[in-house]
């Protein structure tokens, strides 16, 4: 028998686009690396404020399924990417990936969504068992 997967954590984050926008239109050429990986930087081409702006609320999100907020973990450290399907997926690297292994954390779950004004996202961090998601 298969072991049960466990809830480890959840987190939950939102926040307005306009923030995003305002933020690239500032700080755009530093935030790339920093903040946002080059995966991330490919769904933002055309301008989709919203995508670069659920990917910062889902690493809010991912890092405090984590149980330890960004305090610690480096920006670029939570990537979120998109299976071809349009799924999202996390992948943890450096200390992210280490906190994750340390909470006994398989996997990360991650929902996306965003409306004119607003992106949000809700995270479960995951122990045990095998699942369909996967941290890269």
């Amino acid at each position: 028998m298969a072991p049960m997967s466990h809830v480890i954590g959840i987190g939950v984050d939102i926040i307005e686009i306009s923030r995003i926008r305002e933020l690239m239109e500032r700080k755009g050429d530093r935030l790339h690396g920093r903040v946002f990986t080059d995966i991330e930087m490919d769904a933002f081409k055309g301008g989709h404020y919203e995508k670069l702006a659920g990917r910062f609320a889902a690493k809010e999100a991912v890092s405090k399924a984590l149980g330890r907020g960004m305090s610690g973990i480096g920006w670029n450290e939570i990537e979120i990417g998109n299976e071809p399907s349009g799924k999202p997926y996390v992948r943890l690297l450096g200390r992210a990936e280490e906190l994750a292994k340390a909470r006994g954390a398989k996997d990360i779950l991650i929902s996306i969504s965003h409306t004119d004004t607003l992106a949000m996202a809700f995270a479960v961090a995951v122990g045990g068992g095998n699942l369909e998601g996967r941290n890269r």
